[in-house]
């Protein structure tokens, strides 16, 4: 894979073309996973399931999560509980909640992932499911897709140049979201949108905003996504792995925060404002949150600080909180920019998925990195099997 080595200054023409070079390479996949994950939707809505228990770790889980948490609350989907972390009290309240018929979904890349093979290993101790109950997702040949083969287990699998925190429109979450009851193919159709708009040329904000992150990165090396709504809370998680992970190479990066708004208002807001200017915020609104619940009219003696709001909606004033904080943060010089859904759905999901996926490419060309890697992440990896003997 090529690289752009010691730029000092690129136009966004310059930058759209080394993105639509990269996508021609095919060394890169998750560009074309909007069209080439379309065939896995009729093959994963064959499979009932009451219960769905995803078991993965990172890139294997985080971005089915983040859609599931954004799209839940809009209508009846199977349950999905995520198996991710080896916190004992964590594993044990989770296998509380799960059913003797659950649909288990390994995820693994590699197919060697520790933390995944642990706990897979436990549940098939503990709750003892047949083989059609089970799933594998992984790369073919690995080791997960061997034992899934020996044993008759159902296997998707991953396209080899697409890397695991890219893989969400892959098979790592279309085929679990599907199962649950999502529009998967309108979420794919959003992604393609943003995708094609890009590359015909219409979306020069984000060619712009990278650039401006290149070219400032030396000032402003933290970059804050602020997001206003509970339910982006497992996006931010998602969009700190995408970045980090990606970006943080060769002594190189940008470190990635993500709060939710308006509770970080009362925390991060004030280092933000008023401690040291390394910072660019993005502020991540959503417009119509589908919800008529308004602030009460009632009078409490003493407490009408809040009486002006009677009467709003909480859509309004989350909406209200959101806009002031930006102004609020722009005053101060602190450059920012904001993304505004006009509601939680998968199509809009899709587009932003994509989004911050190019924006993230854009920056490793930018860097002259390999956004698609994670060698230091491979070191711990040595130290812990050394630690246990397993070498």
């Amino acid at each position: 894979m090529k690289f752009i080595k010691n730029y000092k200054s690129i136009t966004k023409e310059e930058l759209l073309n080394k993105l639509k070079e990269e996508r021609l390479s095919g060394e890169v996949g998750y560009y074309d996973l909007p069209e080439n994950s379309q065939v896995l939707i009729n093959d994963a809505k064959k499979i009932n399931a009451n219960q769905i228990v995803v078991i993965g770790i990172g890139g294997s889980n985080l971005g089915t999560m983040a859609i599931d948490s954004l799209l839940r609350h809009t209508g009846k989907y199977k349950e999905i509980i995520y198996l991710e972390n080896t916190d004992p009290i964590d594993l044990n309240e989770k296998f509380q909640k799960i059913n003797k018929d659950a649909l288990f979904i390994v995820v693994s890349k590699s197919g060697n992932t520790v933390e995944t093979l642990t706990i897979f290993k436990t549940v098939m101790a503990t709750f003892k499911p047949s083989f059609n109950q089970i799933i594998a997702i992984t790369d073919k040949d690995s080791s997960l897709d061997k034992w899934a083969r020996k044993n008759g287990v159902k296997t998707f699998y991953i396209p080899k140049n697409v890397g695991g925190r890219f893989s969400v429109l892959s098979a790592v979450g279309i085929v679990p979201l599907t199962i649950a009851g999502y529009d998967t193919k309108v979420l794919l159709n959003g992604a393609k949108e943003f995708r094609d708009s890009l590359f015909e040329g219409n979306e020069n904000h984000l060619l712009e905003k990278a650039i401006f992150f290149y070219e400032n990165s030396n000032r402003y090396n933290i970059n804050v996504l602020f997001a206003y709504s509970e339910y982006l809370r497992n996006f931010v998680r998602w969009y700190v792995q995408l970045w980090g992970e990606s970006l943080g190479k060769d002594s190189k990066g940008l470190t990635p925060i993500g709060l939710i708004g308006p509770v970080d208002q009362h925390s991060f807001l004030q280092l933000i404002m008023d401690g040291p200017k390394d910072k660019t915020v993005t502020f991540l609104k959503v417009e119509d949150f589908i919800s008529d619940l308004k602030i009460s009219n009632i009078k409490l003696e003493y407490l009408d600080k809040a009486d002006c709001f009677e009467g709003m909606s909480f859509n309004e004033l989350i909406n209200a909180q959101c806009d002031a904080t930006y102004e609020a943060v722009k005053s101060k010089d602190i450059p920012v920019d904001k993304i505004v859904l006009s509601r939680l759905d998968e199509e809009n999901i899709g587009k932003l998925i994509m989004y911050y996926e190019i924006l993230t490419s854009a920056m490793g060309i930018l860097f002259s990195i390999n956004a698609y890697n994670q060698p230091a992440v491979e070191i711990g990896k040595k130290i812990l099997f050394r630690s246990v003997k397993c070498e």
